[in-house]
């Protein structure tokens, strides 16, 4: 049954996934008009269902407590559809976290906190110079070759927004962040 509001309703153009697929790469206020037409009605029947279904169900049941989750949530999980700037899932997200939680078991050998906090710093560097569209390996390179003759109080000119136009190629990518163009 939940099935039919996400991916299978009656009429396949009047999905969750169906709306914004014909809503994706459209102005903000666009977005927010199809999904108050089309995306609203689907989630108000979708509200009544998850209440109508709890009703029916042990308290403690994992479902029941699932249900019980997604309505106490209710507000922030259709935030969306009053937003246009906001994306109805959080696919990129996931997308540029994927490379730590692959790599989590590479990371053992930091040893110590202190390596752990070297390597978030890194991440965050990296995550930083992809969000101003830099290959970071060019910001890498840039930073190392300058970095040695910078005085710690100008580190900050390093940052991967001040020099975002020093370092090239640009990158756009697979992860929702980056790729070399």
């Amino acid at each position: 049954m939940l099935r039919r509001f996400v991916t299978t309703p009656a009429s396949p153009r009047e999905s969750l996934f169906a709306v914004e697929t014909d809503i994706r790469g459209k102005p903000p206020d666009e977005r927010r008009q199809e999904r108050q037409r089309r995306t609203r009605p689907l989630l108000d029947a979708l509200r009544v269902w998850l209440g109508d279904t709890l009703g029916q169900l042990s308290a403690k049941s994992p479902i029941a407590l699932a249900i019980g989750y997604t309505l106490s949530n209710w507000r922030a999980l259709v935030r969306f559809v009053d937003d246009g700037r906001i994306e109805a899932h959080n696919n990129a997200a996931e997308r540029a976290l994927r490379g730590v939680a692959i790599g989590r078991k590479n990371y053992l050998h930091l040893g110590s906190d202190a390596g752990g906090h070297s390597a978030a710093a890194i991440y965050t560097l990296i995550g930083t110079a992809k969000l101003n569209g830099i290959d970071p390996q060019a910001y890498l390179r840039h930073v190392l070759a300058r970095i040695a003759d910078l005085e710690s109080n100008r580190i900050d000119e390093l940052l991967p927004w001040v020099i975002a136009g020093e370092v090239g190629p640009h990158w756009q990518g697979g992860d929702g962040l980056a790729q070399a163009t």
